[in-house]
């Protein structure tokens, strides 16, 4: 096991989604947060079946950070029962998964090569 997963979590609003993303990555408790709009979730609430649009949030942290993870959407959710469910990453670019290990980091590391970003994103041809 690598401990590292990935979390889903839905919210009904892109403010939503951008305030929990934010402050998820701000408090470490996550490397990124991807937000996904235009999903349709169909549950069963309080005995009424019921239709929302939401949108995802795709959450890249480490095993040891879920229960920290879980207090704050506890903490910052708008929902009454906040969805969290986390699948292990088995695998995946090296370089990606150590950057994922630095942006959860209680203690940030120093990087020789400066300041921790994100992986690099092609250019768009000009």
């Amino acid at each position: 096991m690598s401990g590292r997963v990935v979390a889903l979590s839905t919210v009904g609003s892109a403010e939503e989604a951008d305030r929990l993303a934010r402050a998820l990555v701000e408090r470490r408790l996550a490397a990124c947060v991807n937000v996904v709009p235009g999903v349709v979730s169909h549950y069963r609430w309080q005995g009424q079946l019921q239709r929302d649009e939401e949108r995802l949030l795709v959450i890249k942290t480490r095993a040891e950070r879920i229960e920290a993870l879980r207090d704050a959407l506890r903490e910052l959710h708008p929902y009454e029962l906040p969805e969290l469910v986390a699948f292990e990453i088995s695998a995946g670019s090296p370089e990606y998964l150590k950057w994922l290990d630095e942006g959860v980091a209680r203690e940030p590391r120093a990087r020789a090569r400066g300041p921790l970003r994100g992986p690099r994103r092609p250019r768009s041809p000009r």
